[in-house]
């Protein structure tokens, strides 16, 4: 009889499963903690004009989801709470599905603003269009030579 290691897994599953998948999986844990699952997955791309953000929100719904702009910083906020119907659907006795509420930052500069934003919500994916603004210059400093 094969017995479960320490992991909950079978030695069978050691055997022939995907281990390295369960490594990945114990890795993202180390890194973010044990709501690596629940954390948004972000891709950026860069454009000649823009930049594009793709922000993985599955099973959130569009009015879930917040879009904030402060003080050059663009704040992405879901939250999903528990189903209020629970009694009509039977009594809840596992749950994996995620409630709560998540947010992550982004700093996009001063000079961006609301207007400038476009954000679309498909199939559980928010992207978001960023306009690349001009960098303000500094002023260079002129130096005078002395002579002599």
């Amino acid at each position: 009889m094969l017995t479960p290691s320490i992991f909950g897994e079978s030695l069978l599953d050691d055997l022939f499963g995907f281990p390295e998948l369960r490594d990945l999986d114990r890795a993202e844990r180390k890194l973010y903690g044990h709501h690596a699952d629940r954390m948004m997955r972000t891709d950026v791309r860069e454009h000649e004009d823009h930049y594009e953000v793709d922000i993985d929100l599955p099973g959130f719904a569009k009015d879930e989801i917040t879009v904030d702009l402060n003080d050059g910083t663009l704040t992405v906020s879901a939250s999903k709470g528990l189903d209020k119907n629970e009694e009509k659907k039977g009594k809840l006795i596992r749950q994996e599905r995620y409630a709560g509420a998540m947010q992550r930052s982004f700093y996009v500069g001063e000079d961006v603003t609301e207007e400038d934003v476009k954000a679309s919500f498909k199939h559980g994916v928010l992207t978001l269009i960023l306009p690349k603004k001009e960098e303000k210059k500094i002023p260079e400093k002129k130096t005078i030579l002395i002579e002599g």
